[in-house]
């Protein structure tokens, strides 16, 4: 179906197909191609985006995903009552772990420079927002649970966390509303492309890719916060030099300002591992995995000090000086 989409719309005959950990990737002429679903994506959603990647292009960025016409010179083709787009990349090297913070600065510098005005894909300034229905949503399964007493072993560890991340998340929220209410933002602060969720992986195994369909408009912190998360949780014993390397590297091209900081902090304080937990659970279709959830569960409670711990010193592994900027700490931590 797919190298069919290739060859009837687009006049490409796929010389291997491979998938990459994101998603199916085809070689043609030397170029990769992807093809994306977008019967759910809006048309206006669609225009913002290829603007985005326009925009990337022009300063510079061999990395982002180029939408590619058709033969008949549309962008959109339906096949089977479903839309579709496809974008092309060079192949390029992936980026060695060393250099990810440098070339994400360097990646949102050229981000923030964008001068019309983002709606669709914007986050800007709707955390609390978000992170409030998320909670709300967590808080009546949890009393869903208590009316109908815990029916296993996940549930009951569910009831018994629960107030303790609730707390938690009331904290993070707290946190960035403080934030919002006592530091000015500075120019650096202003809105660029980050990702929903920006990982180590993101970009790509084996060839750098920008692909912009993981795209939000947001501020820079977001993507920190996001790999700084992951990077604890994959590495909780010896995460400390990697991350500050990322964060220098980061930092050696676009310094962030105390509100920035803040902000990356609340983000990192909203356990999100947690809701996903749990939202895993009671979408899982097989025991298997139910019981993956189980054990991951079980895992954040026992390891949960150690992560307060990581928490507490954040800002002192960072080098943040927060005496000198008055940043606030978090006191029971």
């Amino acid at each position: 179906m797919s190298r069919d989409i290739l060859t009837k719309h687009f006049g490409l005959t796929p010389e291997r197909a491979y998938f990459d950990g994101v998603m199916d990737r085809y070689m043609a002429g030397g170029l990769l191609y992807s093809i994306v679903g977008v019967s759910n994506v809006e048309q206006e959603t669609l225009v913002e985006i290829y603007k985005l990647t326009e925009h990337m292009k022009s300063q510079g960025d061999r990395s982002v995903s180029t939408f590619v016409q058709t033969t008949e010179g549309r962008f959109l083709v339906t096949e089977n009552k479903q839309d579709y787009v496809v974008v092309c990349n060079e192949k390029l090297p992936p980026i060695a772990d060393d250099k990810l913070g440098r070339k994400l600065g360097k990646f949102h510098y050229r981000g923030r420079l964008f001068e019309e005005k983002v709606e669709k894909i914007s986050r800007m300034g709707q955390w609390k927002g978000l992170w409030e229905r998320r909670l709300s949503q967590l808080e009546k399964a949890y009393f869903s649970v208590l009316e109908n007493q815990p029916s296993d072993e996940f549930e009951r560890r569910f009831a018994e966390s629960y107030p303790y991340y609730n707390a938690l998340s009331e904290n993070a929220i707290q946190y960035l509303v403080d934030t919002e209410l006592d530091e000015d933002p500075q120019a650096e602060d202003a809105g660029t492309i980050c990702h929903e969720r920006f990982q180590h992986r993101t970009w790509g195994t084996e060839t750098c890719i920008h692909y912009p369909f993981h795209w939000v408009f947001d501020h820079a912190s977001r993507d920190l916060a996001e790999w700084v998360r992951e990077h604890y949780f994959m590495k909780s014993q010896t995460f400390h030099p990697q991350m500050r390397e990322f964060l220098s590297e980061y930092e050696s091209v676009a310094p962030l300002s105390p509100f920035g900081w803040r902000l990356l902090y609340s983000r990192i304080l909203f356990p999100l591992h947690y809701f996903e937990c749990i939202e895993e659970y009671y979408i899982s279709q097989t025991d298997q995995q139910k019981k993956t959830a189980e054990d991951k569960l079980e895992r954040y409670i026992k390891t949960s000090h150690h992560y307060e711990a990581f928490l507490s010193d954040f800002y002192h592994m960072a080098e943040v000086p927060v005496k000198k900027w008055g940043i606030p700490l978090v006191g029971w931590l």
